[in-house]
C-alpha cells in the first residue's frame, strides 16, 4: 500500500493546485487527516492504539497479495448514509475515501505491472514492491502535516464506518508529523534505484491517482454523495 508520505503528497498537490471549495473540501486539516484514517486502526503505523480493525473491514479489500481497495462500497455504505440534507460529508470521511481511491489505483497498477512481466506475486515480490514505494515516497516533498484541532477529533469521533477515539486520533496525527519530518530529513533527490517497479510506473500512476481524485471531487462538489456516480480511471462515470 502506499505510505502515508504519498497520501500526504496527494493532498498537499490537491490544496495547491486546485480550489478546495471547488473540491467540496471546507476544512483541509480535516480532510488531511482523513486520508490517513483507513490505517489507524490497522495495527502497523500507529501504536499503542486502543483496538484493531480488520484491514477486510477497514480497506474494503481482503488482504491478499496487493489489495485493490473498493473504495465504492465505502462511498455508497457509509458516505452517502452519513451525508446531510445538502448531500454533504464531513472532510475526514471525503478524505478516507481518497485514501480508499489511491490504494486502490496504485495497487491496481502494480498488479498490471507485474503480470505483464511475468513476475510471480508472493512475499518477496510484495517486499520488493513495498521497498520501491518508501523509496518513492521518499522524493516527494512535504510540507503539510495534519494538526491537532477540535473539528479533525469531532469528526473522527462521528466516522460513520467506526469511531475514532480522540487519543487514537492525536497519536496518529503525532505518527503522520515524524512521516513529514522523517521524509525531510532523507529526501531523496535524484531518481531512485528501484529494484522491481520503474520511474516511470511511479509517475504514471501518480498522475492518474491526482486526476482520478479531482474528477471525483469535483463530482462530489457539484452533485453531492446522493448524486456523483462512480467515476473510473478513464474519466467516465
Amino acid at each position: 500500500m502506499p505510505s502515508w508520505n504519498i497520501h500526504i503528497a496527494h493532498v498537499q498537490r490537491l490544496l495547491h493546485e486546485q480550489d478546495a471549495r471547488a473540491l467540496g473540501i471546507c476544512d483541509a486539516n480535516a480532510f488531511l487527516f482523513g486520508n490517513l484514517v483507513p490505517d489507524i486502526y490497522v495495527g502497523y503505523l500507529v501504536q499503542p492504539i486502543s483496538r484493531k480493525v480488520p484491514y477486510r473491514v477497514t480497506h474494503f479489500a481482503d488482504p491478499a497479495f496487493v489489495p485493490q481497495p473498493a473504495y465504492w462500497d465505502f462511498w455508497t455504505r457509509y458516505a452517502r448514509a452519513s451525508a446531510d440534507e445538502r448531500g454533504r460529508v464531513s472532510d475526514v470521511v471525503l478524505g478516507a475515501w481518497m485514501h480508499l481511491l489511491a490504494d486502490n489505483v496504485y495497487n491496481a497498477a502494480n498488479n498490471r505491472y507485474i503480470a505483464e512481466r511475468g513476475i510471480e506475486p508472493g512475499e518477496e515480490t510484495r517486499k520488493r514492491k513495498q521497498a520501491d514505494f518508501d523509496l518513492f515516497g521518499r522524493t516527494l516533498e512535504l510540507d503539510i502535516a495534519p494538526q491537532v484541532s477540535r473539528s479533525v477529533l469531532q469528526q473522527a469521533a462521528a466516522f460513520p464506518q467506526y469511531p475514532i477515539a480522540e487519543a487514537d486520533a492525536i497519536r496518529a496525527i503525532a505518527v503522520a508529523d515524524d512521516v513529514v519530518e522523517q521524509n525531510s530529513e532523507h529526501h531523496i533527490a535524484d531518481t531512485p534505484r528501484y529494484c522491481m517497479l520503474d520511474a516511470s510506473f511511479f509517475s504514471q500512476t501518480y498522475e492518474n491517482v491526482y486526476h482520478l481524485m479531482v474528477r471525483n471531487l469535483r463530482a462530489y462538489a457539484e452533485r453531492g454523495a446522493l448524486e456523483c456516480g462512480e467515476i473510473g480511471s478513464d474519466g467516465n462515470a
